[in-house]
């Protein structure tokens, strides 16, 4: 098992990814009667046997409800949630604790935004940027808050089947209309590495208030909030080796204080009485009722987990395997593929001639080979490059160019056995 402190920095360089695999019990079995070779890490990445056992000792040792008790589970149950958000700081470099809410995920995180700054600070006329590559957990939540403030939607364009963002229209885009500009970092669909730091840049001289989608990259590469220089940014636990509903906000501290709550109950609160309430500081506000306990706290064993190993060896091994798909993917005939030829993260998407991506995917599994079909929840993209869906293969650490090769040979079988 690795953790944070167990691989000096010299050693990271040398790390043997084969030997990850056996931290990860699910990996060790067949499917159909085949080894399993899991490529669906863009929708969920599997589970550590150190994440499985920090949230089994949370409820075999100190399962209680945080901040209202003073009996000695409780106080460990909320030493554990809030050493997690610590860690979560920790994690994307934000200026301290206070600025990390806890949320069931990306989704959520955005929702949240959306309701309490957007709800606040948008008014008819104003203008929401966004770009075509976004997932519908950031697009679907500012329809609707336009909807209910009179708010447009604009969009930055993609590129074509290479799916980078045209920013040779961002200056036209961004104008004094504009209040947020909300980006994905990396594409779920088309593995597009997006400058988002520049274009934080870009929007914050003009006083733009910027959020960052970074679900895909937050387990996959080094992530630095402040550097990135966003005012908020999202990401989930299920995609970074953590357990499934439980994700992390950020948001920098003056602008979380000036939001008002989202959800109101029990924890969020100083004084109720029976026609006024007063509310606590951020981040605790945001957080109503009992939370999420167990999450948080298998979500830092997993954030530990990943440091230990590295997250820039991490996104450098992701790029090696998608660039060795990718090549080996496009000597085949009749296939088109998605996405930067060079330079992208660990996903890579095609369709193959005359067959539904659906009928690739189920093919595929019935081999051994989990693969992701369908629009990714990214419709407007779909729609944008001309098709309907695509058959997804999203790579992470544990994965190896061997799995690759078998995969690959798969596409092959599909390809004769839907031409016979």
């Amino acid at each position: 098992m690795i953790t944070e402190t167990t691989i000096p920095a010299r050693q990271k360089k040398m790390i043997d990814w084969e030997s990850l695999r056996s931290d990860f019990p699910i990996l060790q079995q067949k499917v159909h009667g085949h080894p399993l070779i899991y490529f669906d890490n863009a929708a969920t990445s599997q589970k550590p046997r150190v994440v499985i056992d920090a949230v089994r000792n949370y409820y075999e040792r100190d399962n209680a409800n945080v901040h209202r008790g003073i009996h000695e589970l409780s106080n460990r149950a909320t030493a554990g949630y809030e050493a997690a958000r610590a860690r979560a700081s920790k994690f994307i470099n934000a200026r301290s604790a206070d600025e990390i809410v806890f949320t069931r995920g990306t989704t959520e995180s955005i929702n949240l935004v959306a309701a309490s700054w957007g709800g606040k600070n948008l008014e008819p006329g104003d203008k929401i940027l966004l770009t075509e590559m976004e997932h519908h957990s950031n697009l679907v939540p500012w329809q609707l808050l336009a909807e209910r403030t009179g708010a447009k939607l604009v969009y930055l364009p993609v590129t074509g089947d290479e799916g980078l963002l045209d920013l040779s229209k961002l200056d036209s885009l961004l104008t004094k209309e504009v209040k947020l500009f909300a980006m994905v970092h990396i594409s779920n669909s088309l593995g597009t590495v997006n400058p988002v730091a520049e274009l934080c840049e870009r929007a914050r001289k003009l006083g733009i208030v910027t959020l960052v989608d970074a679900a895909q990259s937050a387990g996959h590469c080094p992530l630095d909030a402040r550097q990135i220089g966003c005012d908020f940014l999202a990401f989930s636990g299920h995609k970074i080796c953590g357990p499934t509903g439980i994700g992390v906000l950020y948001g920098r501290q003056e602008l979380l204080e000036a939001m008002p709550p989202w959800q109101g109950g029990g924890e969020m609160i100083l004084s109720v009485d029976f026609f006024k309430t007063t509310y606590k500081h951020a981040p605790h506000r945001f957080e109503a009722g009992t939370p999420d306990i167990s999450g948080p706290i298998g979500l830092h064993a997993a954030m530990d987990y990943l440091d230990g190993i590295g997250r820039d060896n991490i996104f450098k091994h992701d790029q090696e395997l998608a660039g060795y798909a990718y090549e080996q993917l496009a000597r085949l005939n009749n296939i088109r593929l998605f996405g930067p030829k060079t330079g992208r993260a660990g996903v890579v998407s095609f369709l193959l001639k005359d067959v539904h991506a659906h009928d690739v995917v189920t093919v595929a599994d019935q081999r051994g080979v989990a693969l992701r079909g369908g629009h990714h929840c990214t419709q407007p993209l779909m729609r944008k490059l001309g098709i309907e869906s695509t058959a997804r293969s999203s790579f992470y650490f544990y994965n190896t160019k061997a799995e690759v090769d078998r995969f690959v040979e798969v596409v092959r079988e599909i390809q004769k056995f839907f031409a016979e």
